[in-house]
């Protein structure tokens, strides 16, 4: 009975996310909702003592990424460095690769720190204008923004910024350049393999004379040619995120040392604060690099950005707050729904699987796909596992950087479900339904998830890091 109650309240979230419902509202009543059903007497110290309490921290630690990096992503947009990057690209491929230039353009702009939602805003109008001027059906854009925005940039590439690669650094104590070989290998595959599907699928439209199509909804606006900055300016703050985030990496352990205490200046008798640097040194590097990269566009379209930053960051903070919580909620459930007895028999299931990086990868890539967010599955299965994957990791003497990469890349598998939120949106932006365009979507969510086994059986095979 017991682990019919865990189920049931992990398919009351995935039903009611499905639906379009609050992750705010609904984390909390599926959590409190299982409590009450296993022991109603725990309902409200869970409430306070585990769920918050988890849900609060999770804030304290990475709100200030989600910020920094949606900032960063409006500044990119207003000062109009994405159009100029994304027509450089265009330029530079030709529209007969439209789709090549499409992943590409989405790639630099998430690898450099931008939201994948803002990608998706900002590419879009592009995407539709070369399509159409290609031929090449409407139909397939959301899945070539996913293959680039969604996949190997947002938790395979080493160094990436996005917050599915810094979550496993709180919890392994690794940087975000963990297992950099076995991050390109796994990416070189999602590559290959995605743009060999997409090509496949093209070339079936083009044989069957279908077109761009017709009847279409929100359609945009034809492109203007206006002038636009040069390249290598506006790509300029987007290596800076990058080479920033590696100096930092190295810097900030260097600096501080293993440990920081500090005495609070406060009346009274107070305790000194300890910071381990170990746990935060990959948050704060690339909380730096957001800010220099932030710093960098308005040194150079300065102007062009601080007359419409009041509104733009409004959004952005909306935005950053709404991405935040919702992702903290569902840390919150994961923590309460792990401390019931009905877990025991998942947690017990999963760790009848021998293979110790399997059981990662299965675990990670599950709990994701359950809730619809790689963030939120991810921070739920380490919270949960975490000190029983790093007594696995010691026992097999594989690398901790390893355990890192593979539940990074995991995280990015099945979450892409038709109840993710970046996939509603990606949809909701380019005028498409599920039925017309999730099963390339999801096509592209089977190869990352056969890549993150790539990636193991190479480690195996190799030894590589």
């Amino acid at each position: 009975m017991d682990f019919v109650i865990v189920l049931a309240a992990l398919c009351f979230l995935m039903f009611v996310a499905y639906r379009g419902y609050s992750v705010i509202l609904f984390a909390p009543v599926a959590a409190l909702g299982a409590v009450l059903l296993t022991d109603p007497g725990m309902v409200a110290p869970m409430f306070t003592g585990l769920f918050m309490d988890k849900m609060v921290g999770f804030v304290k630690n990475y709100f200030p990424v989600f910020l920094l990096g949606a900032v960063f992503g409006k500044v990119i947009e207003l000062s109009g460095f994405s159009k100029a990057i994304v027509a450089s690209v265009i330029n530079l491929l030709g529209p007969q690769r439209a789709m090549l230039s499409i992943v590409l353009v989405c790639g630099i702009l998430t690898y450099g720190g931008v939201s994948l939602f803002v990608v998706v805003f900002a590419v879009y109008p592009f995407a539709a204008e070369m399509f159409k001027a290609s031929r090449i059906p409407k139909r397939l854009i959301p899945g070539t923004i996913a293959l680039g925005a969604f996949t190997v940039t947002m938790d395979a590439l080493p160094g990436t910024p996005q917050i599915q690669n810094i979550i496993p650094t709180t919890f392994f104590h690794t940087t975000t350049w963990a297992a950099p070989w076995l991050g390109v290998i796994g990416a070189v595959f999602i590559m290959a393999c995605g743009m060999s599907y997409l090509e496949w699928m093209r070339r079936r439209a083009l044989a069957a004379n279908e077109g761009y199509g017709t009847d279409l909804v929100n359609e945009p606006a034809a492109f203007e040619h206006e002038k636009l900055a040069n390249p290598l300016v506006a790509i300029l703050p987007l290596v800076m995120v990058g080479v920033m985030n590696k100096v930092f990496t190295n810097i900030i352990p260097a600096v501080y040392g293993e440990q920081v205490s500090f005495m609070p200046a406060v009346i009274g008798t107070v305790k000194p604060v300890v910071q381990n640097i170990s746990g935060v040194a990959a948050i704060w590097a690339v909380e730096g690099a957001l800010l220099v990269g932030i710093l960098t566009v308005f040194v150079f379209a300065g102007k062009t950005v601080l007359g419409k930053f009041a509104e733009g960051s409004k959004s952005a903070v909306a935005g950053a707050l709404l991405a935040s919580i919702n992702t903290a909620s569902e840390y919150g459930f994961g923590a309460v729904i792990a401390a019931l007895p009905g877990f025991l028999v998942i947690a017990n299931a999963l760790g009848a699987i021998p293979n110790p990086l399997v059981n990662e990868a299965i675990t990670v890539t599950a709990l994701a796909g359950i809730t619809g967010s790689a963030s939120g599955g991810m921070s739920i299965a380490l919270a949960a596992m975490s000190e029983t994957f790093i007594a696995n990791a010691h026992a097999a003497g594989i690398p901790l950087e390893v355990f890192h990469r593979v539940a990074s890349m995991a995280s990015g598998g099945m979450d892409t479900l038709p109840h993710n939120g970046a996939v509603i949106t990606l949809l909701a932006v380019t005028g498409l339904t599920h039925k017309q365009s999730y099963k390339d979507i999801f096509a592209i969510t089977c190869i990352k998830t056969m890549a993150v086994f790539v990636i193991i059986a190479v480690y195996y095979a190799t030894g590589i890091v």
